[in-house]
């Protein structure tokens, strides 16, 4: 998109595969958030050729800010369908930001069993963290002020961009 300042999502997607390629092995378990964190993990499993299915978490129920903000539109259903105990598993999602919606993914997985290990694979670490987590895997950091979001967006071929809005 012309004049849009953030970098091509296909390249930090690339780049990310490349990051992780080393540091996954097939028995590894993919569990992206919904819905850029989903659309991320169904391209890095297929590039990554890992074994295990696919797994999905909505964080809607398990988010801080619930009773505050209420139920966001079109709450997608989770599923893990592999044995969460003792896996080593790779939580996915497009924008790190503040380390809510990961704390929220970390106790809904939980719900499922106890992994070995969980690491983070984020396209974008944008910073100004509220909680002490960090990504495993980026693509890139980008700076980003308060009063800018940083969103993942899919056209209709599936071809990956990013957006940068202005509140």
């Amino acid at each position: 998109m012309p004049g849009n300042p953030l970098p091509d999502a296909e390249s930090l997607l690339a780049s990310l595969t490349d990051r992780m390629r080393s540091a996954v092995g097939p028995a590894t378990g993919l569990v992206g958030i919904h819905t850029g964190g989903v659309w991320l993990a169904e391209r890095l499993h297929a590039a990554l050729g890992l074994k295990l299915p696919l797994g999905t978490l909505d964080v809607s129920f398990y988010r801080d800010d619930f009773s505050r903000k209420g139920l966001r539109r079109n709450v997608k259903s989770s599923d893990i369908p592999f044995d969460v105990d003792g896996c080593d598993v790779v939580i996915v999602d497009d924008v790190l930001h503040t380390g809510r919606t990961i704390r929220a993914a970390l106790n809904e997985l939980f719900d499922y069993g106890r992994p070995g290990r969980i690491r983070l694979a984020a396209l974008v670490d944008r910073g100004g963290r509220e909680l002490p987590i960090a990504a495993d895997f980026t693509g890139a950091e980008i700076e980003a002020s308060a009063g800018e979001t940083i969103e993942l967006t899919r056209d209709a071929a599936g071809r990956l961009a990013l957006q940068l809005t202005r509140n």
